[in-house]
């Protein structure tokens, strides 16, 4: 992780859930890895894929053969057994802290995740859901297709040159990057692909208000 401070100023935050807020791996890769056996697939290469996309969308890639009606079917059995299985979600470090400093600032939840799932983790974890809300079922296309940041750009009624993206896994940054928009990369998985900043949690993140508006990042 880098030992400098990155400052990035924005008029919007739009933040991903899984891996940026909330540490759920426990709970995909339980999930997923049974998904992986039941379909007789190496459970490391598909976590290779999962983090990041819908349910159907990793599968797509996964099973390339497979009707896509199969895949939404097997999507929301997964969403169901996900939403179920919170043992172990817990919040990101400094998560708690990070989304109390944006109080009263334009920001929104921008996640792969459906309603149900991510109400009950980010209960799970202790954190309180931000107002504005971009679910699975707000869009047509999963990351890494920018639709899900652009309609969480438009809700908050800002040009998306001038969000910031918060992070963790390849196909999000992509998202976020298709959508214009600078990222922080937050743990590990996002160092593999270039983000704007990079920290290995939110506590190496500070949130100021500055003038007119603008949102003021000391990331490192």
């Amino acid at each position: 992780m880098t030992a400098t401070t990155t400052v990035l100023t924005a008029r919007a935050l739009l933040l991903d859930m899984d891996g940026t807020l909330v540490n759920s791996d426990a709970s995909v890769e339980r999930v997923w890895r049974r998904w992986a056996d039941r379909n007789g697939l190496d459970g490391d290469e598909v976590m290779k894929v999962v983090h990041g996309r819908q349910g159907y969308a990793s599968m797509a890639l996964l099973l390339p053969g497979r009707p896509m009606e199969q895949n939404h079917a097997d999507n929301a059995r997964m969403l169901a057994e996900e939403t179920a299985d919170t043992d172990g979600v817990v919040a990101i470090p400094g998560a708690p802290e990070f989304l109390a400093a944006l109080r009263g600032l334009p920001h929104a939840l921008v996640t792969s995740a459906d309603v149900a799932l991510a109400t009950a983790r980010m209960a799970a974890a202790g954190l309180a859901l931000p107002d504005v809300r971009v679910t699975a079922e707000s869009v047509g296309a999963s990351k890494p297709d920018p639709e899900g940041f652009l309609k969480g750009a438009a809700e908050l009624g800002v040009d998306p040159a001038d969000c910031v993206a918060f992070e963790d896994s390849g196909a999000g940054i992509a998202a976020a990057r298709a959508a214009g928009m600078r990222v922080v990369g937050i743990g590990p998985r996002a160092g593999f692909h270039a983000p704007d900043a990079l920290v290995p949690d939110l506590t190496r993140v500070r949130v100021a208000a500055g003038a007119d508006g603008e949102i003021r990042l000391h990331v490192g």
